[in-house]
């Protein structure tokens, strides 16, 4: 079994920068892509970035792109989410993630996190 812990969440000015962490136990997820969504209440939840392993690739939805950053720290079994030039409509609870496969993640099969609120103000 696997748990995920989010930390880092909080309340940041428009144009601050948060960093998101996710602490993972249970078993080594070394092989395994993870990742971040997040979900505003009402609304499914979205992707935000995947990483592969350790110095592998990474993906972004657009709406990050060039200002989220994931990284990853298999010695720790931790992943980062590295949030900069906030925005209001990056207000979310964010989750972390974890899978077999990268197509698999955020589908049946996925390890979640309980989440993080993140709420950047105008």
């Amino acid at each position: 079994q696997v748990q995920l812990v989010e930390s880092g969440g909080g309340l940041v000015q428009a144009g601050g920068s948060l960093r998101l962490s996710c602490a993972a136990s249970g078993r080594s997820l070394r092989s395994n892509p993870m990742g971040w969504f997040r979900q505003v209440r009402g609304n499914d939840r979205e992707f935000v970035a995947a990483i592969r392993w350790s110095g592998g690739s990474t993906y972004y939805a657009d709406s990050v792109k060039g200002r989220f950053t994931i990284s990853r720290d298999d010695a720790k079994n931790t992943i980062y989410l590295q949030m900069n030039s906030l925005k209001p409509e990056d207000t979310a609870v964010y989750y972390c993630s974890a899978a077999n496969s990268l197509d698999e993640l955020g589908r049946d099969g996925t390890y979640w996190g309980q989440g993080t609120q993140v709420t950047v103000s105008s």
